[in-house]
């Protein structure tokens, strides 16, 4: 049966599956609201240290190395605290699992993750923001595929993630091509299986980053795969956080202190694309420089808003449209964000970085 046309009891098992949770977390999404609404009740807001105590440490994701590949090439200080762990960790399931089972403190993803954390009844915050205002992604054909346009998705098997922001992109473009759930075959999947599942011919289309395509095509254009392109964007790349990290006072500054350190370095990245198309994608990624530019040359220039509003008003949007098809219950989600950290990585990074 299509996701599309599956009942909610059908949905709720296909979320549970998807987000490889176990049956007792499984058991929370049906009250997830009151559950999450009590937790944000206890979130803290008393006000940040100042400092950043001594002996504190963060387990961050860093997925891919990014990260760290950014501090050291842009010679950022240390932070004053010790990261305890990089975990190479990026997917929102993913991220959500390790926040559950505390091997995670903060991570880096876009903004249905903590929709979706919301829903499972698992409590986390926002803490920072970086607007993306250009696609990151594009769909990619099976080989042989006939499909040309967002119009010929009605009636294909078409991957669906519906906890990372793949997902939400795809939910996107199909409202905006006046297709509903009901015309397509959502086939859940996690974004890591999206390649299997093209070149084994299991679905018709997925969403695959800018950076996945040139090697999918390369491997497989010649056998008739083609991208189509979109204008839909994932519009949130954000920090977020377990509500217990940010009611311990030493996490909580230690997370304000690596705001600043994140930011700049994705600033520093945007101004150094030659270097980052050597260092990240021709030594870490095996693309060729050639196809490295092609990527880079679709990268946004990061913007870090002092002012969160248009961010809620897009995390609603997103929240509402899953529940639209009864992926998720609607809620308020304003109770995401954490105020405290408002504006740190906006005051971090020049003038012409601050939307």
């Amino acid at each position: 049966m299509p996701v599309s046309r599956a009942s909610g009891v059908d949905r709720r098992l296909f979320l549970t599956s998807l987000l490889g949770v176990t049956a007792a977390a499984a058991g929370l999404s049906g009250c997830a609201e009151s559950s999450a609404a009590a937790g944000s009740e206890g979130a803290s807001t008393a006000p940040l240290a100042d400092k950043v105590p001594a002996g504190t440490s963060l387990k961050i994701a860093s997925y891919q190395n990014v990260q760290q590949l950014q501090f050291k090439l842009a010679k950022l200080p240390d932070p004053p605290f010790k990261v305890a762990s990089w975990l190479n960790i990026g997917a929102g399931p993913d991220v959500i699992n390790a926040f559950r089972a505390k091997s995670l403190d903060v991570a880096n993803n876009a903004g249905i993750p903590p929709i979706q954390a919301h829903y499972q009844g698992f409590d986390a915050k926002i803490v920072a923001i970086n607007i993306t205002r250009k696609s990151n992604y594009l769909f990619a054909t099976k080989p042989g595929s006939d499909i040309r346009s967002i119009a010929d998705f009605k009636g294909r098997k078409l991957a669906f993630s519906q906890g990372q922001a793949q997902g939400v992109v795809l939910l996107r473009a199909l409202k905006k091509a006046g297709l509903a759930y009901d015309d397509v075959d959502l086939v859940p999947l996690t974004s890591n299986q999206f390649l299997t599942a093209l070149q084994s011919g299991q679905v018709d289309i997925a969403p695959l980053g800018n950076t996945q395509a040139p090697a999918y095509l390369a491997q497989y254009e010649s056998k008739g795969a083609r991208t189509i392109t979109t204008d839909v964007v994932d519009l949130l790349n954000l920090l977020w956080a377990p509500v217990s990290v940010l009611n311990d006072r030493a996490k909580a500054a230690a997370v304000a202190a690596y705001i600043p350190r994140w930011a700049q370095g994705q600033v520093w990245q945007y101004e150094h694309p030659d270097v980052w198309n050597e260092e990240f994608y021709v030594k870490t990624q095996n693309l060729t420089l050639p196809q490295a530019r092609a990527v880079t040359a679709l990268a946004n220039k990061p913007l870090f808003p002092p002012s969160w509003t248009e961010a809620i008003a897009w995390e609603q949007e997103t929240a509402d449209l899953l529940a639209e098809g009864g992926f998720v219950k609607k809620f308020d989600v304003g109770t995401l964000f954490d105020h405290r950290f408002e504006g740190i990585a906006a005051a971090s990074v020049p003038a012409e970085y601050r939307k």
